[in-house]
């Protein structure tokens, strides 16, 4: 790759950092201030409730996700992008000013809408610059983009602790940063040149066929199968961690915030960059290499997601939500990277897409289901035991995916 398209490469990857960090702040911020929307909505009692909201959003977005990657294939993917940050942060500062469990719900939906269009279109775009042995280390410092973001929404708990701010204020915020970067990020974010070593031109098929070709693809079944199983374990953790340690350890809603969301963040970044760097140097022993890295955060997966069904104390939770967190980083660097190897580049937004309406459903049922469980007094022992085993079903699946020797 030619230096002067090397650096516009890096530079798509740092002004979609910032905006990866929005789309997962505005979404963690709900999850860490539970406890004071709960107590400041008219209409919303019960732990089902909550799940139904938190879920809203996954099932809306969810659903839209594919569409979002065929426009991203079929027309413009910066454009894509900046109208969905706009759009999505508008949404956030709107969220700030609900009163009603039915309000929430809305904006809650609105909010998928507009965030379904961002990160099929903004991680095909990586990979279309990216086309090279740098993949998954830029997909992966995409993704710390995301764990910034989340760890800084596991502080909002003490912003909406704070009398003179409150969780109004944090929507606020957050809402109007996007709204003023959405602008900049418009005409300084660029379309890949079409002399690229892989054909990036605009999608010309229809929607039905580029989905009838994903869907004939065994490795694309195989890899949607393996992105979603983990995921349903990884959004509880990430929706439902603090309020189970606050329940558990009888911490304050901002302390069970950064808890839950601090380590586990900070061992997300660590692995999604030494996930990318091993995927990456893997590669050029092996076409499967990438899957290989992968599966290696799929077996920290197994004591972690055991652990945390009984940690016994604060510190253990600690050490094995460390430990889950790693084992995402290696997880999520290398799904798109995965998906480059077994897609052509015209159908990969949308199979990222499909990849989303699959999981996110499932991870949509998994939040609403857990708090029904939690109504009925489920232990969390047997909840993620169950998360083990799919654990394991998932390593099992991800080794069967095999790569054409080519890529």
């Amino acid at each position: 790759m030619p230096p002067s398209l090397s650096r516009t490469a890096w530079l798509v990857v740092g002004l979609l950092w910032p905006v990866a960090l929005l789309n997962y702040l505005d979404r963690q911020m709900l999850a860490t201030m539970k406890t004071s929307m709960v107590s400041d909505i008219s209409g919303l009692t019960t732990d089902a409730q909550w799940g139904f909201v938190l879920a809203s959003f996954k099932w809306v977005y969810a659903f839209l996700s594919p569409i979002g990657g065929y426009i991203a294939d079929r027309f413009s993917r910066r454009h894509v992008i900046a109208i969905s940050l706009l759009a999505w942060s508008i949404v956030t500062w709107m969220t700030g000013h609900v009163t009603t469990y039915n309000g929430l719900v809305a904006t809650r939906a609105l909010m998928g809408i507009s965030e379904a269009f961002y990160i099929p279109a903004a991680l095909a775009l990586i990979s279309d610059f990216h086309i090279g042995e740098t993949r998954s280390r830029a997909i992966g410092i995409h993704q710390t983009g995301i764990y910034i973001g989340l760890i800084l929404g596991g502080y909002a708990g003490f912003i909406a602790d704070e009398p003179t701010l409150t969780w109004r204020w944090a929507f606020d915020v957050a809402g109007l940063i996007g709204i003023v970067y959405a602008l900049p990020l418009f005409f300084l974010l660029k379309n890949p040149p079409r002399q690229l070593s892989e054909d990036t031109t605009p999608n010309s098929n229809s929607p039905l066929a580029a989905v009838s070709e994903l869907l004939h693809n065994r490795n694309f079944i195989l890899l949607v199968l393996y992105f979603t199983l983990p995921a349903i374990a990884g959004w509880v953790i990430k929706d439902w961690m603090p309020v189970i340690l606050k329940n558990q350890f009888h911490l304050s809603q901002g302390e069970a915030g950064k808890i839950a969301v601090l380590y586990v963040q900070i061992a997300s970044i660590a692995g999604a960059v030494l996930g990318g760097i091993l995927a990456d140097r893997w590669m050029r022993r092996s076409p499967r290499g990438r899957i290989y890295a992968s599966a290696l955060g799929m077996i920290l997966f197994l004591p972690a997601l055991f652990g945390l069904g009984n940690p016994g104390t604060v510190a253990l939770a600690i050490t094995f939500l460390i430990l889950f967190g790693i084992g995402w980083g290696f997880f999520d660097c290398n799904n798109m990277p995965i998906l480059s190897q077994i897609t052509r580049p015209e159908v990969r937004a949308t199979g990222y897409g499909l990849m989303n309406l699959v999981s996110i459903s499932c991870g949509g049922l998994g939040d609403w289901g857990f708090g029904a469980l939690q109504d009925r007094g489920v232990s969390l022992s047997l909840i993620f035991g169950c998360f083990t085993a799919v654990a394991l079903l998932s390593l099992l699946v991800v080794l069967l995916i095999r790569p054409p020797r080519t890529t």
